[in-house]
């Protein structure tokens, strides 16, 4: 009798399991489809915020380049002002500007987030 209830009790503890799995699964699917359309509807919502050095630095919108892997195209926001979609080279270390204009990480707060981000 002890062994028989022992083993529904395992049974039962693996069917719990399987149900959260799925359960888990399908919330991700869920909130994954959402995704997309928040991202790109408006670029109030940030996807990612840090505190670097007394500056508020938020990732709004952030896209890998599919020709170099080591690009990222994003929307970044220093201290509440949003800047436009700019080029991030993690490789280099380079941001470039829609201008043409090119900056070095090193004056860039928001340049090592970026790429950090990624890479987890």
């Amino acid at each position: 009798m002890k062994q028989r209830r022992e083993t529904m009790r395992k049974k039962m503890l693996g069917i719990r399991r399987m149900l959260g799995w799925m359960l888990a699964l399908e919330l991700g699917l869920g909130f994954g489809a959402l995704a997309p359309a928040l991202q790109s509807s408006s670029l109030a919502a940030p996807v990612f915020c840090r505190v670097v050095d007394g500056h508020s630095v938020c990732v709004l919108s952030l896209q890998r380049s599919a020709k170099n892997f080591w690009e990222y195209r994003a929307a970044v926001s220093v201290d509440g002002v949003v800047r436009p979609v700019e080029v991030y080279d993690c490789r280099d270390r380079l941001r470039h500007k829609a201008d043409g204009t090119t900056v070095s990480f090193s004056r860039d707060l928001a340049g090592a987030i970026v790429c950090r981000l990624y890479k987890r």
